[in-house]
């Protein structure tokens, strides 16, 4: 598939890249690796299994600021032969290129691009209340993530009845923040982050937000934002699974 090619010259500091015209996501694969096109800027590489997993909020946010991102896709085969596990800091995925910081761990990830981005709060109280968001975010992520993989056959009803508990708080937190953000004024990593598991929340159950208007319109506030609608919309995006083993 060809593609338009802008000039190389800067605008605004930063290097124009090759795009599709008119179109905001371009998908480019060839064997294990998918280039993903979300705009101009420098790209950052994502080297990750093909599945939504812990990179979702990631690509979100990414595309929401009009990142360049390319992904490096690792097939579970070549992953159980180690040599790219061997490779990684901790044993793990997913690892985030950006000129020559490498990262891995995706909270981490998120960080950083938050930083890089006017995405963590306009001073140190909101970065601080924002960490604090995101652990929480987290905590849930992780009662998630054992569900999915540890106890989805027997444990999957109780998950459900008891999440009502788990949402409350942050619907209260977003009813009273009259942004509709969890923090401050403006979107943050924090942010992505929820929105990213409250849409696999909802596959899981999806009543689940019906009690909760507040988050529920957190989710149709974000999902419109045009970037993101755009890479929700994405065809390539939609078929990823969500999770490794494939249940969700």
């Amino acid at each position: 598939m060809g593609r338009e090619r802008d000039s190389t010259k800067t605008e605004g500091g930063f290097i124009k890249e090759p795009r599709v015209a008119r179109t905001p996501l371009h998908f480019r694969r060839s064997a294990c690796t998918v280039e993903i096109y979300y705009y101009t800027m420098a790209p950052y590489t994502l080297t990750y299994f093909a599945v939504k997993g812990r990179c979702g909020a990631l690509k979100m946010m990414l595309a929401d600021y009009g990142q360049e991102l390319k992904e490096n896709l690792v097939t579970f085969d070549e992953w159980g032969k180690g040599e790219i596990k061997a490779s990684c800091l901790f044993g793990q995925l997913p690892k985030l290129q950006d000129g020559d910081l490498v990262l891995f761990q995706s909270n981490a990830m998120l960080r950083h691009v938050g930083r890089k981005h006017g995405a963590y709060g306009k001073n140190d109280c909101e970065a601080s209340l924002i960490d604090m968001m995101n652990d929480s975010v987290e905590d849930l992520r992780l009662k998630y993530i054992k569900l999915i993989y540890q106890e989805y056959d027997t444990g999957k009803e109780a998950f459900i009845k008891d999440l009502a508990n788990h949402l409350k708080p942050f619907d209260a937190i977003l009813a009273k923040n009259k942004s509709g953000f969890l923090v401050g004024d403006k979107i943050s990593f924090a942010d992505f982050n929820l929105f990213d598991l409250l849409l696999n929340l909802k596959v899981l159950s999806p009543t689940c937000l019906d009690s909760f208007p507040a988050l529920k319109s957190f989710v149709e506030k974000t999902s419109a934002r045009p970037k993101v609608k755009a890479l929700l919309e994405n065809d390539d995006f939609k078929k990823l699974p969500i999770n490794g083993n494939g249940k969700q």
